[in-house]
């Protein structure tokens, strides 16, 4: 199976959709304060890290799930399914994923909920934007 089909902007666009959601999820606004203490961050933390490494590769990560998610749904998505597929691999792959480690990591079950939380709407917008795009 080749990747010439695929819709390089509606990819792109949920890379960049997926990126400002993980922008709003974990700012002030909502859970920043809730995850950095679950962490065990501060606010020196987050001023002390490399903001070009973090961003960047988060960004890339991100633009890689967003063209693995392309190649799973296939040339001209389905929106209903594009979401469905989408909230299927952030509940049963990815937060699922994030369950196993944290137990064994002995983590919040807090922290669980904001991370796997985050992963699932992630998913879930990449799916509608390339449904909707795609």
């Amino acid at each position: 199976m080749g990747i010439d089909y695929l819709n390089w902007f509606a990819v792109f666009v949920a890379a960049v959709s997926s990126f400002i959601l993980g922008g709003i999820w974990y700012s002030p606004w909502l859970f920043q304060r809730a995850w950095m203490e679950e962490c065990g961050l501060t606010e020196l933390d987050l001023k002390q890290s490399d903001v070009k490494k973090t961003f960047g590769g988060s960004f890339l990560l991100t633009l890689l799930a967003s063209v693995m998610l392309g190649i799973v749904l296939g040339p001209e998505p389905q929106l209903g399914k594009s979401v469905l597929t989408g909230l299927i691999i952030g509940v049963c792959w990815v937060a699922s994923s994030f369950g196993v480690s944290y137990l064994f990591e002995q983590r919040s079950r807090k922290l669980f909920l904001i991370n796997g939380g985050y992963h699932v709407f992630q998913f879930i917008t990449m799916g509608l934007v390339i449904g909707l795009i795609g």
